[in-house]
Parts: C-alpha cells; sequence; structure tokens
C-alpha cells in the first residue's frame, strides 16, 4: 500500500475531526466545525508547527502534529514533538503509523533537532510496544496540569 504524506488542509477538518474521536476525548471537548477552522487557520500562523495527513487510496487514513521548537540550551539545537498521533481503525497494522513516525524522524533530522519527544496515555501499551519499536525509549516521567477554562 501506497502511503502519502502531506500538510493537511482546511478542506480536510472534517476526516481530522473524525479521526480525533479516536484518541479517547470526552465528547464534550470535541470542536465544532467552525472552530476547528478557526483554530487551523491560527496554528498555520506558527513557525515549524503543521498537522500533517498520511492518505492511502486517496482515502485520508492517519494524522499527527509535528512542532519544532528553538532552543537556547543544549547547544542551541531545537527539538521535535509529535503530538496527537491518530491511525483509523481500520488502518492499523498496516504500517502507516511507523510511515508517519519516520517522516517526522526524518523531519526533526534535517531541521537540526538534538531530540524528538511524544507522549503516550498509560493505559495505550500497544502504543508503547509501537514507539519502542522505532527506537524511541522511555524517558523520565510526564506531568500535566489542567486548566480549567
Amino acid at each position: 500500500m501506497k502511503i502519502i504524506i502531506r500538510e493537511a488542509a482546511l478542506s480536510d477538518l472534517p476526516r481530522l475531526l473524525e479521526l480525533y474521536k479516536l484518541l479517547d476525548f470526552e465528547p464534550e471537548k470535541e470542536l465544532s466545525l467552525a472552530k476547528a477552522r478557526s483554530q487551523f487557520l491560527r496554528y498555520r500562523e506558527y513557525p515549524d508547527y503543521c498537522v500533517y495527513v498520511a492518505e492511502a487510496a486517496g482515502v485520508i487514513v492517519g494524522t499527527f502534529a509535528l512542532i519544532i521548537i528553538d532552543s537556547v540550551a543544549h547547544g542551541g539545537k531545537p527539538f521535535g514533538i509529535v503530538e496527537d498521533v491518530v491511525v483509523s481503525d481500520d488502518s492499523q497494522g498496516k504500517g502507516i503509523g511507523k510511515e508517519m513516525m519516520l517522516f517526522a524522524m526524518a523531519s526533526c533530522q534535517k531541521m537540526g533537532c538534538y531530540k524528538l519527544a511524544l507522549s503516550s496515555h498509560l493505559k495505550r501499551e500497544m502504543a508503547h510496544k509501537f514507539y519502542e519499536s522505532l527506537g524511541f525509549e522511555k524517558h523520565g516521567f510526564s506531568f500535566q496540569l489542567e486548566l480549567v477554562t
């Protein structure tokens, strides 16, 4: 199966919103299409922040966001963060996630990043095995603080 990874377009938002439902979001946290459009246009203004889609046979079957962040530490080398990685249920196990992560890794290397980081929920044990198979290692702890808005 040929997989094409490209930058997401505004017209891809309905499919992206479908895929994001697989991230275990609470239904009340889902964005309306209008709000998603606004957010999409806003983050496109950020330097080195991009949402990508993976297509197979012309159908979007996966997505991820990649953020490259400049740093004064680590000799001034930037670092990458991959976020919101999703592959549709019927496309899992077909190498799509691997292609997406290899793309993210190559993009970070091209930008001179010293690391690529991601976080994954503790209960997603299969995802952890997948990331480890690509060379990712558990490192430290991840902390978060839910902010009330």
